[in-house]
Parts: C-alpha cells; structure tokens; sequence
C-alpha cells in the first residue's frame, strides 16, 4: 500500500501592499526604469525602502532590544505549545517580521498557551486561530 503525504502549503515569503504616488514621481521614477537603472517599478521602492531601513537601522536595532522583539521568522507549533502548557507558562508573542501559527494548533491550545500577540510584518494563523486570539492581537 502507498503512503499518503500531504505536502505543507507554500508560504509566501513576502506581503504586496499598495502605495499612491504622485503622477510626476510615478513618471520620474518609470524613467529610471526606462533608462534601465532599476529593472522595474517594483524594484525602484524596494531598493528604495531597503535604503531608508539601512538609514535608520540603528535606531530600530535599538528599539527591537527595548520591546525585547524577535526580528525575523518565527514559528510556532504544536510541539512548542504543549511544552509551555505542561509547564504552566504563558507566551507573549513580539515579532518584527512574519510570525507563523503552524496548522497544528488548535484553537484551544492557542487560548491556553499564547497570553499577546504583537507583530510588525505579518502573522500567518488561521482564520480559526485568529478569531480564538482576536482579543490577544495587537
């Protein structure tokens, strides 16, 4: 007999947002495009945005320690909760980045586990597990 495996949904790993800008900035920077200093649009304000984080990079290295945040990637799954729940601990979740609530946990869990959640970036749960955490959300 033929073992099933379901494979793990692909997770983005980046977020589109919207910007509005200005009909002369929109030319100014399709001509940049066109004289082929940036390959398009997209990569102008991301080359852009990368060098106003670079500028500041001090002070939000500075204020992640302050708020004691996490930057990056962080997971959690079942295993990590159970864990903390046998232990009698609450988890206050702090991210800079994207924060992952594996399918795996239950709504309950969650509940029982996860005291706050405050993301800057994105957080990726279900949509059970963020109404079970909607009073926890920041």
């Amino acid at each position: 007999m033929a073992e099933v495996r379901q494979f793990r949904e692909k997770q983005p790993d980046n977020e589109k947002i919207t910007i509005n800008l200005g009909f002369v900035d929109l030319g100014r920077i399709d001509l940049l495009v066109q004289e082929g200093f940036y390959s398009n649009r997209s990569d102008f304000i991301r080359t852009s945005i990368r060098k106003q984080l670079d500028t500041h990079g001090e002070a939000v290295d500075r204020s992640i320690e302050r708020h004691t945040m996490e930057l990056g990637l962080r997971d959690f799954g079942r295993a990590e909760l159970e864990q903390l729940r046998a232990a009698g601990e609450v988890l206050h979740i702090k991210v800079v980045g994207l924060a992952r609530i594996h399918s795996d946990v239950t709504p309950d869990l969650a509940r029982a586990t996860i005291g706050s959640i405050t993301v800057l970036g994105s957080l990726q749960a279900s949509p059970d597990i963020k109404k079970a955490l909607a009073d926890r959300i920041r």
